[in-house]
Order: structure tokens, then sequence, then C-alpha cells
């Protein structure tokens, strides 16, 4: 992980430091750069400037970022000429000063996108393409109105991709109760969906033309191809998109079609059914056809199904722990972490093991290492059966990691902490331990989206998620400002962190 660039920071600001916060930063677009750079200084007089905004919440030793940093560049170029122009523009997130937007925008990954429309009264996640065609597609129809009045069948055609998720409410005036709750909720959700609005449901390309108005149509290229809701209540409506725009099974493989299926499956807080085999060998129809009766069956369980591709699933694979000889396995995550696993699976034994977790009769299984018989090393290895020993029941202060062994940010930062604990070796208050979260379950008290991800955990119990830099001496600094000491029960107060990636991101990094 890089180093922070406190040089570069420093000498823009002091080249500036006379100049008014916003126009700083489109000077320094105008002199090369078109994505704005912005800083707490900035920032609310240029979200105030304009009506629409992309702002980039990222980090300087982030990979994502890195590899997004051309691809933003070159789309707020083009974006620039659009009419109005589309503004882009960027906040380094892990700076110091800047940390206070991160936590006020709720930043949990790097990086991290944001619509800001109305200047910063309506804000919403950016769920679009990383490459330049794409953002600056995506972009062009988040700016108008959130939903489009069809008027004739070659309007619906132009609009309406059979491949994709498309919203329709068929009115019998664009007035009137329904009509307002339709187009806010088609403001609410337009980063994720198409909406649209007719007087005519005859317009449409599939369903019935007969419809008694008012009504809302979702059209889908899974399931069945239309569902059609008259509850016009506005969380009532964003329940029903959410629960009709995800397959009944989602498929985990290499057909970007299911993308943006995989991620919204992933990125769901609903208990997860996922069932992984290899697609190509076997009898995978027979699994895939007594599956999907399962999810039939039980559809009315607060539960998402998933059905996965050993081949194209290994980012999931691991993030979980699996072997690929534990293959065919039904694995169960519910809503609070807990983990139920069927490993070697027969096809006819998926309806009563999914039974048998309804009734509450299976045991969630808790995965650990061993405990190392020898421990001697700067950073402690800790794993599910001694975790709460070493860092809630030790009375120290312990700064913990979770990592994967096939992470690269994590082997990077491997030596920083080996170094950094070796510093503070000599003080008998502090721990620095790492657990590999792949082959161990991450108590609860612990929200590990992605890898590396660190916790700071004082004598007191106080559990902040570490979001400080990433060398040895920042690490350090960081212990030694915000440890406890012996009785005392007091530290300095830290702000919440952002995670460097999420289970969502390791998915689309594979996709």
């Amino acid at each position: 992980m890089a180093t922070r660039a406190w040089i570069s920071l420093l000498l823009a600001l002091a080249v500036a430091l006379s100049a008014p916060a916003a126009a700083r930063a489109e000077e320094a677009a105008a002199e090369g750069e078109a994505v704005l750079t912005l800083d707490v200084d900035s920032f609310d007089e240029a979200v105030a400037k304009h009506p629409f905004m992309v702002i980039e919440f990222y980090a300087p030793w982030c990979g994502h970022c890195k590899a997004l940093a051309p691809e933003y560049e070159r789309a707020a170029q083009a974006l620039s000429k659009h009419d109005p122009p589309i503004v882009l523009a960027k906040v380094d997130a892990n700076e110091d000063k800047n940390r206070p937007l991160a936590t006020k925008y709720e930043i949990q990954g790097f990086p991290t996108l944001k619509i800001f429309r109305n200047q910063g009264k309506n804000i919403q996640e950016y769920k679009g393409p990383r490459e330049a065609e794409g953002i600056v597609e995506y972009l062009k129809k988040q700016v108008g109105p959130a939903s489009k009045e069809i008027k004739s069948p070659e309007d619906a055609a132009s609009l309406i991709d059979d491949k994709k998720i498309y919203i329709v409410g068929v009115f019998t005036e664009f007035s009137g109760t329904e009509f307002t709750n339709f187009m806010e909720v088609a403001e609410k959700l337009r980063a994720d969906y198409d909406f649209g609005h007719t007087l005519h449901a005859n317009h449409l390309p599939r369903g019935d033309a007969a419809v008694e108005r008012p009504l809302v149509r979702l059209l889908k290229p899974f399931d069945e191809l239309v569902v059609d809701s008259k509850d016009f209540d506005v969380a009532a409506l964003e329940k029903f998109i959410d629960a009709s725009s995800t397959p009944r099974v989602v498929t985990f493989d290499k057909n970007p079609d299911n993308h943006p299926y995989l991620l919204k499956f992933f990125q769901s807080s609903a208990t997860k059914a996922m069932l992984f085999l290899n697609f190509s060998t076997g009898p995978f129809d027979s699994f895939k056809n007594v599956y999907s009766a399962a999810a039939e069956e039980f559809k009315d369980k607060e539960i998402k199904f998933l059905i996965g591709d050993i081949d194209a699933s290994q980012g999931a694979f691991q993030y979980f722990g699996l072997k690929a000889e534990q293959a065919p396995l039904i694995l169960i995550q519910d809503s609070e972490s807990k983990k139920f696993l069927k490993d070697n699976i027969e096809a006819d034994q998926i309806v009563s093991w999914l039974k048998e977790y309804f009734d509450g009769k299976l045991s969630p299984f808790k995965k650990s290492e061993p405990i190392p018989e020898v421990n001697n090393e700067p950073v402690k290895v800790v794993v599910a059966d001694s975790i709460h020993d070493v860092v809630f029941k030790s009375g120290k202060n312990v700064l913990i990691e979770f990592y994967a062994p096939w992470c690269g940010h994590c082997k990077k930062l491997a030596p920083i902490l080996e170094e950094a604990a070796t510093t503070l070796q000599s003080d008998e208050e502090v721990v620095i331990a790492k657990m590999d979260a792949t082959e161990n379950d991450v108590p609860s008290e612990f929200e590990v989206q992605g890898y590396p991800t660190m916790y700071f955990v004082t004598p007191s119990g106080k559990v902040t998620s570490y979001d400080a830099g990433r060398t040895a001496d920042e690490i350090v600094d960081f212990i030694k400002k915000n440890k406890e000491t012996s009785g005392t029960g007091q530290a300095t107060t830290t702000e919440k962190a952002a995670d460097p990636a999420t289970t969502a991101e390791s998915v689309k990094d594979e996709l």
C-alpha cells in the first residue's frame, strides 16, 4: 500500500492558498485535469455551485482507485462537453483533514462514487460502470427527468432493453397521489433502474394491455417476464421493485448479463443460500432443476438463492474459505453472519436440508484453525477459538488485521505490521495480531467485508475500525494516540473507518 502523497498535497495547497476554494479546484482542472480536486475547504462551495455532480471518494494507496483514475478522467473530459456539462470531482477521503467528509457521507470502501443532485439535497450511490464509455453513457441517463414518458410503441422500443429491468407506471393521468409517489420512487432509485410512465399499456412490449390503471409494471429478462403491482405506497413500491428485480436464483458464472444481479445479491443483507458446483462436469442439470424448484417452494421465506460455478466464483470461494473438494456444497449465511454448511451434497438432499434449516434443526458451524502452540512472533496469530481471549479478555490494546492469504494488499501490509509490532514490542499494554479470515469465522463484533480489514480494540471493549495510514510509523502513531492505559479506560476518539474493499468489490473485480 502506497504512502500518502503528503508533499504533493501540501504543495498544491500552498500554491493556491490565496484563491477561493472552489475556484482553486476549477483552475486545477483548467490546467489539464477535467476532474475537479476537492477537499474539506472547497467541497461545500463546489456542491452548492453545481446542480449535478459526481464525486469520487478515494485513497491514494487503493489499487481500485488507481485503476479507475484514467477512466474517470477520460469520462470527465467527455462529459464536460455535454449540454449541460456534467461535473466529475474527487476527494482524498484518506487525508486527515477530509475524513469528516468520509464520515458524513458514510464512505465504507474505496473508491466510492456518489451522485449529488440539486446542490447536494439529493445524494445517491453511483452504481454504474467503471470504464470511461460506460460512465459517460450511464451519467447521461442520470441527467434530466427520472422517468421518461412513453407516448408510442416506438418510444417503448427505443427505451426498453429486453436484457434489462424497466419499470413503467401506467396511469389515467399524470397527476394525483399515485403518480406523485411513482415519481418520488423513480427519483430515489434512478441510479439503479430505468423508469418510464405512460397512459397506454398497449404501448409496452409485454404484458396484458387491458389493465386497470393505475399500476406499476416491471419488465425483466428472467423468471416471470412481467410483474404488476397496484400498491402505490412509497415503501411498498420500493419493496416490490427490490423483490422483483433479482432472479429467484442468481447465477454466478462468466456471463456478463448476470453480473448486475450478482452484485446486488452480495450487497444484500438478507439471508443467502449458495449452491456451488462444477457447471461443466457432473449432473449439473439435475442440481439446477432441484435447486430452482426449492427456491420456488421457499419463495415466501426471507432468503435469496444463488447457484455458482466453482470455476467462475473463486473469489466467493476464497472469501468464504471453501475448497473445491467440498463441492457440490450448499452454504447458508444468515443476516447475523451465522453459517450453515452441507458439503458433498446430493441433489435429492437439497430440499430436506433447507427444510431442516427453516425448522431450526441445523446447528451453525464455527470454523477455526488450531490454536498455535508457539506464538512468539511480533505479530500474534489468532484463530476463531482464541480471538476472544486475545482481543477482548487480555486487558490489552489490540490492533487486529483480518486478512486472506491470496490478497495482494494483505501481502504488502504484512511486513509493515511486522515493523510496527517490533517497534511496540516493549509496550506490554499493546498487541498487534492477525487472523486468516478465510480459515476462521470472524466474530460478530467485527464487520469484515474485504481484505485487509483492521480494528483497534481497547481494554474497556471499545471497538474502532482502523482508517489511518498504512505505514509502520502511522500505525504506531495511531496506537499511541488511541490506546487506553491501565485503569483509565480513556483514549483519543477516532472516527469510523472506511474499508479498502468490499465483498461486492471483490466480486466485481473477478467479473
